[in-house]
């Protein structure tokens, strides 16, 4: 009888060999080809990375558009912010204004008793000798309106019309000024003195040129913080984590998709409150510098994701990460002028302001999209915020915890 000899159970042809002594041993495919060493291996180890944070992108990103809760509070509650505020803010009276005196105006320096007094309780008159220096500072936002003495007695007011509650208060309050040299002078058969105001810029500007910005920043601000920090808790909390620690993809991939994202997310913002500012409801007219808006947006991005890094690895449930944030953005978009100027604050609460990285992309924002604002204006704003998120990047790192604790 012929002794047939089979393969061992499970054996293929190709992984399994009889060997002199008639055991089995295993063979893997490829072995001793060569192939998976040197360079070779490097290289697949390069398009494994590279693979691996296009995966992640596209994966958080469609995650994110089909998550419609995120949807909603990203883009489409901040737009109905932008709306109603552009509805309400089309006229409002002035708190405490700037004002610059180019030359001697007779109203202002003659004014005694309870127009003097008025006068320092509602505006700062600052001193100049330069007209076109005096018009540009106004322009630029520095004070809110130019006085100067015409002829004939003319008294000319120059406003910024970006903020439409100060230069009507800047026209109420010269307007009783002169009303009231006027009846001091009540023995001439003439008004000695007339009122004469215009704004620096040209006549086509709208509320809106104030309220964009704001509103812009608060809405990118609260999309980076809550996306960082919640994306955060919830990985570690499902061991999402641990599974990309272990996986062939690198902390600088993973990373690196969700600062793409999220910066994805705050242009995408950033085109939505353009495009609807500047229709013909609205009327918003961008300044030809207004392209900074972009790199400002993305560092200004980068901060406020360092912020929610630095919430997420605190925070050990979404619910914690969720109260730590909203004790954050609350008072940071209150403070920092997002939904009102704060220039009639107490000095100690101005100066708290500057503390928030809000402030700095809501002022810059405002300086290149409606005041004609360059490089030189916004370029030292964009490397604070930068350095702001270093610093709290490297707080989060510090802090950080792959595992839920």
């Amino acid at each position: 009888m012929t002794d047939t000899h089979t393969p061992a159970a499970g054996a293929t042809p190709d992984t399994a060999a009889q060997d002199p002594a008639g055991s089995t041993r295993r063979q893997r495919p490829g072995a001793g080809t060569g192939t998976g060493t040197g360079p070779d291996r490097a290289s697949d180890a390069d398009g494994g990375r590279a693979s691996g944070f296009l995966a992640l992108s596209r994966v958080m990103l469609v995650t994110f558009v089909r998550d419609r809760t995120a949807l909603f509070f990203t883009l489409a509650m901040p737009l109905m912010f932008l709306v109603l505020f552009g509805f309400l803010f089309k006229g409002a009276s002035s708190p405490h204004l700037k004002v610059a005196q180019v030359g001697s105006v007779a109203v202002l320096d003659s004014a005694t008793g309870q127009t003097r007094a008025e006068i320092g309780q509602t505006m700062t008159i600052t001193h100049l000798t330069d007209e076109q220096s005096a018009l540009a500072k106004v322009k630029k936002g520095d004070y809110d309106a130019l006085v100067e003495q015409g002829p004939d007695g003319q008294v000319i007011v120059r406003y910024s019309a970006s903020d439409t509650v100060k230069s009507g208060g800047v026209q109420g309050l010269m307007s009783a000024v002169v009303q009231q040299a006027n009846l001091d002078a009540a023995h001439v058969t003439t008004p000695a003195y007339t009122l004469v105001t215009g704004q620096v810029e040209d006549q086509s500007l709208k509320p809106i040129q104030f309220l964009t910005p704001g509103l812009l920043g608060w809405a990118i601000a609260t999309g980076a913080i809550f996306g960082a920090s919640l994306s955060l808790v919830n990985w570690r909390k499902k061991r999402l984590l641990r599974r990309l620690r272990l996986a062939p993809v690198g902390v600088g991939s993973i990373v690196a998709s969700r600062v793409l994202v999220t910066c994805l997310v705050a242009l995408a913002q950033t085109a939505i409150f353009l495009v609807v500012a500047t229709t013909p409801a609205f009327g918003l007219k961008l300044t030809g510098n207004w392209p900074l808006v972009i790199p400002l947006v993305l560092c200004a991005t980068l901060a406020f994701m360092s912020i929610g890094l630095v919430t997420g690895a605190i925070a050990k449930t979404e619910e914690a990460a969720n109260g730590i944030n909203q004790v954050i953005v609350l008072p940071m978009s209150f403070l920092s002028g997002a939904f009102f100027p704060l220039d009639g604050s107490p000095h100690w609460l101005q100066q708290l302001s500057k503390v928030f990285p809000l402030h700095y992309l809501v002022t810059s924002a405002q300086t290149v999209l409606s005041r004609g604002g360059g490089l030189t204006d916004v370029l030292p704003q964009m490397g604070g915020l930068l350095a702001f998120a270093a610093v709290l990047s490297l707080i989060a790192w510090r802090l950080f915890d792959w595992e839920e604790a």
